[in-house]
């Protein structure tokens, strides 16, 4: 691909249904290859692109790793891995660590592409709650390319868009329908020239999804270090330098926006009170048994102790299961 361009999409909740209208706006002859992220659960079927060629002009699929990259098509990221782009125009997957509490999550297709193309990447931002896609969008602009975002007043979930408005110097915002025939004109006008500026922090974020983390001295070099831990391994988090919205980042490379990191400690959060429920049940399960057999040979104090200590456990049990439950717990997709 040495001179066609490369559109990366990134969508979320809603994305489907969203993708679908820009997809069925794109002809056959586009002189660009369209890559996706839709975030997926790691269970997913990757039934995608067929749903998504139903509509389309040109043939979808999930690319195969390795695989050359060619205009007029639609390449998707498959479930639980990273769809990047290398020099060249030739599509990995990956198993690397989840950004943003997914895989395949959308910065890192933005920052590869952004590194591969440059000026030559056309990225867009559609609807999804959180605010993954907007460090990628950053990336893009950094290395020449350009911005398009969905408006978020029509998005079905306005999220993504919002923070990407938010934080990036975003060229086009446009409702919907009105992307797919915007991304044919930005597809056929001549790529500028690629900017100059230090790219060692970007060139380090991105080797983390390939599976190719830099040295931990280089690592520990992006952010300044808190007190805070990794959700997914327990590494302790950096907060990366100059990033907006704020990020984090642990060395072995799975990074979160401050509100990813929020909704993952809050699930982990629930579940582990849900385990301490089970636990305090349990615990009163237990002391009945030894509470009737010291009943039964007389002990009636240690009777009473035991009947005391389930009784306690219960009521705690009771009290947290209330305030979990009545707990504004905000979802997230």
């Amino acid at each position: 691909m040495p001179e066609s361009k490369v559109i990366a999409i990134g969508a979320s909740a809603g994305g489907i249904e969203a993708l679908r209208v820009v997809l069925a706006a794109l002809p056959r002859a586009l002189p660009a290859a369209v890559l996706i992220v839709q975030h997926l659960s790691p269970q997913s079927p990757g039934f995608l692109p067929k749903i998504l060629e139903r509509g389309s002009t040109m043939p979808v699929a999930s690319p195969v790793d390795g695989e050359k990259m060619r205009p007029g098509r639609v390449y998707v990221a498959p479930p639980d891995r990273h769809l990047l782009v290398e020099d060249g125009g030739v599509a990995r997957l990956s198993s690397g660590p989840r950004e943003n509490r997914f895989r395949p999550a959308v910065d890192p297709l933005f920052r590869s592409a952004a590194l591969a193309f440059g000026p030559r990447v056309i990225g867009v931002v559609l609807t999804g709650f959180l605010d993954d896609g907007a460090a990628g969008l950053q990336a893009i602009k950094l290395c020449g390319g350009l911005a398009v975002v969905q408006d978020p007043s029509e998005a079905w979930a306005a999220s993504m868009p919002a923070s990407a408005l938010a934080h990036v110097d975003v060229d086009v915002c446009l409702p919907l329908r009105e992307i797919g025939p915007r991304l044919i004109e930005l597809a056929q006008q001549p790529a500028g020239a690629a900017p100059g500026g230090e790219r060692s922090a970007l060139i380090a974020e991105a080797a983390f999804a390939g599976g190719h983390p830099p040295p931990l001295e280089e690592a520990l070099a992006l952010g300044e270090p808190t007190l805070l831990t990794c959700p997914e391994c327990g590494g302790g988090l950096m907060r990366l330098r100059g990033a907006a919205p704020t990020r984090y980042r642990c060395h072995t490379g799975h990074a979160f926006t401050e509100r990813a990191l929020f909704a993952n400690l809050a699930e982990n959060t629930e579940s582990a009170v849900w385990s301490a429920i089970r636990a305090l049940r349990e615990q009163a399960m237990l002391a009945r048994r030894p509470a009737r057999e010291a009943a039964a040979r007389g002990d009636r104090e240690g009777a009473d102790h035991l009947e005391k200590k389930a009784a306690d456990c219960r009521a705690l049990a009771d009290r947290m299961r209330a305030t979990q439950c009545n707990l504004a717990v905000d979802g997230s997709a």
